[in-house]
């Protein structure tokens, strides 16, 4: 696929020596990481390798135990918060809104929200707006929730499992919705296990295991490198983890 490319030296988003522990367990240990502009980068691991604590961290969630998380050479802040657009794994929308009403929350939360592409979007996911979130199947509750954040206008999105709940089937419909609603010069963090549903529109890849980044490469390069899918050296990488 074409890469997402903008000439700039600044990272859009900077890890650096980056720990977090909960009481006496270490969750990640000394992440260092660079998400540059105009890029599709896979955070790839299991279940509980660490992958939803480093994107809380990210969006100033949680606080490092060590290190310095910085947004276009900022600390995080005010900035970062309007610039990046997050979709936590779990809904958190008020179950007894309609989709109308979830529309119109963001739209009044984020300086930054497109509601006539929220429509769209809406629309292009065959959701109703008369429909109660409480009434609605899990994976359509995420198809929600990934319109309303891809209907900011922001510089960095960061999707933790946005095809987790999603029926198989669907998956290449959300892939292509997500491809075609942000800028060429944005970039996406895509936090997920189901890496052979999401590899072909990869442009940088992060293996975690553990708490630890054991990999990061340019998605193609890896492949011929190791003349194999992404998803087949993450096996061969992890088959004997956990």
């Amino acid at each position: 696929m074409p890469s997402h490319t903008k000439n700039t030296k600044i990272p859009l988003l900077s890890c650096q020596n980056i720990s977090k522990k909960f009481g006496d367990k270490v969750v990640l240990n000394n992440i260092n990481l660079e998400i540059p502009h105009g890029k599709i980068i896979g955070l790839l691991g299991q279940n509980g390798a660490g992958k939803s604590t480093l994107i809380k961290l990210c969006n100033d969630l949680l606080t490092p135990t060590t290190g310095q998380i910085s947004f276009e050479d900022q600390p995080l802040g005010v900035n970062s918060k309007l610039q990046i657009s997050y979709l936590p794994e779990r809904t958190y929308l008020d179950k007894t809104m309609r989709v109308r009403d979830a529309i119109q929350f963001f739209s009044e939360f984020y300086s930054n929200f497109d509601i006539k592409k929220s429509h769209t979007l809406i629309q292009n996911f065959q959701l109703d707006l008369d429909t109660r979130i409480s009434k609605m199947s899990k994976g359509m509750q995420e198809k929600l929730q990934l319109a309303l954040v891809m209907s900011r206008k922001a510089k960095l999105y960061i999707l933790d499992e946005p095809l987790g709940g999603v029926d198989p089937a669907a998956r290449d419909h959300i892939l292509d919705t997500i491809l075609n609603n942000f800028d060429d010069d944005a970039s996406i963090l895509i936090s997920t296990h189901l890496i052979a549903d999401i590899e072909r529109i990869l442009d940088k890849v992060i293996f975690i295991q553990d708490g630890k980044i054991t990999l990061q490469s340019d998605a193609d390069k890896l492949r011929a490198r190791r003349h194999a899918s992404i998803d087949e050296i993450f096996r061969k990488e992890f088959k004997n983890a956990r």
